[in-house]
């Protein structure tokens, strides 16, 4: 038998939120370089913005996309998705939230991986939903814009996050089980 030392919860919380803080300084440091902005996220705002066209095109076949703009060909509304609304900075938070949660490096990877689908996904909704809303009324797109979809996208950033630490604790706690269940050599 070995006994390890235990490390109170609050040495792990003041862990977490030192880490969370740490690599979010750095990759929003690092995201706003100029290299970056032009090598990693104008292409991915151009591609939102052509997925979102794709995804409008079901309900509206004149929206076309050029650049980081949608639009619809018919009305001439357009909509430009700008910096913070790409889903780039929510990815950021969660990407930090992961990696400061102690887990396995595998369990990192498929949190990272399926939570940076869920969170693009919920964003394409976000900014077809804006696009649509946009040409129904300016005041209820602003508010939707600037307060419903900023909480929304963050809310699910943690969702997702919460969700992956659940299922990490019980696939630690089941692995925990099945070590003590085998019997000693």
């Amino acid at each position: 038998l070995h006994s390890f030392p235990t490390r109170r919860s609050s040495d792990l919380g003041n862990c977490f939120f030192l880490i969370f803080l740490s690599v979010q300084a750095v990759l929003f440091g690092v995201e706003m370089l100029n290299s970056v902005q032009e090598a990693v996220v104008q292409p991915w705002t151009g591609l939102v913005a052509s997925v979102s066209a794709v995804i409008i095109k079901f309900f509206d076949p004149s929206a076309i996309s050029h650049g980081r703009v949608v639009q619809s060909a018919d009305s001439g509304f357009g909509i430009s998705i700008e910096p913070g609304c790409n889903g780039v900075e929510a990815a950021i938070v969660l990407l930090a939230a992961v990696l400061a949660f102690p887990s396995s490096w595998k369990m990192k990877f498929w949190g990272l991986g399926l939570g940076f689908l869920a969170v693009q996904g919920v964003n394409l909704l976000r900014v077809v939903s804006l696009f649509f809303i946009g040409q129904w009324n300016m005041k209820v797109f602003e508010f939707a814009h600037l307060y419903m979809w900023q909480a929304l996208i963050m809310l699910d950033v943690l969702i997702v996050w919460l969700l992956w630490m659940r299922y990490v604790a019980r696939h630690d706690a089941a692995a925990r089980d099945a070590s003590s269940d085998a019997p000693a050599a």
